[in-house]
This record gives structure tokens, C-alpha cells and sequence, in this order.
């Protein structure tokens, strides 16, 4: 699985986002507002979900985290920076 679907997977899983599919999130779509339309509790969840599933550190509250999770494309770049 790459690393698009498996973020997807992840933010299906970890939400609870029965109705959705992989293919369902645009991967360049927001994610949050009026893409996908997730809030800051679903951030929260999202977050520390992908610090789990892909062992990486997530500062809290600041303007690259909140850039960082704009799409599942920006997430993927990140997280792809932050494996050494």
C-alpha cells in the first residue's frame, strides 16, 4: 500500500469514517473545513494516530503542524521528512 492510501486508511480507521472509502479522500483535497470536513478533535485523534503508526514527533499548536495536515498529500511529504 503507498503511503497516499495508507494515510487514508489510517484517518478512516481512526475516525471511525464508516461510510468512506480510500478512494473516497481526494488526496490533495483540505482535509479539514470544507474538504473532508474534519474538526480539531478529529486533528487531535488524527495526530496522535500517525505519531503511533508511523513513530514520528508532532509539535502541538504550531503553523507547520496545522500546514502539515492540510491534505493527505501535505501529511505524506511530512511524514516522509521526518523518516531518517
Amino acid at each position: 500500500m503507498n503511503l497516499h492510501n495508507q494515510i487514508k486508511q489510517l484517518i478512516i480507521d481512526c475516525l471511525d469514517l464508516e461510510d468512506v472509502t480510500v478512494d473516497d479522500i481526494e488526496t490533495d483535497a483540505a482535509l479539514f473545513g470544507d474538504g473532508l470536513g474534519l474538526d480539531s478533535i478529529d486533528a487531535l485523534e488524527l495526530g496522535l494516530a500517525i505519531k503511533k503508526e508511523f513513530d514520528i514527533k508532532i509539535e502541538a499548536n504550531s503553523d507547520a503542524t496545522t500546514a502539515h495536515f492540510f491534505s493527505v498529500a501535505s501529511l505524506a511529504s511530512f511524514i516522509e521528512s521526518q523518516r531518517v
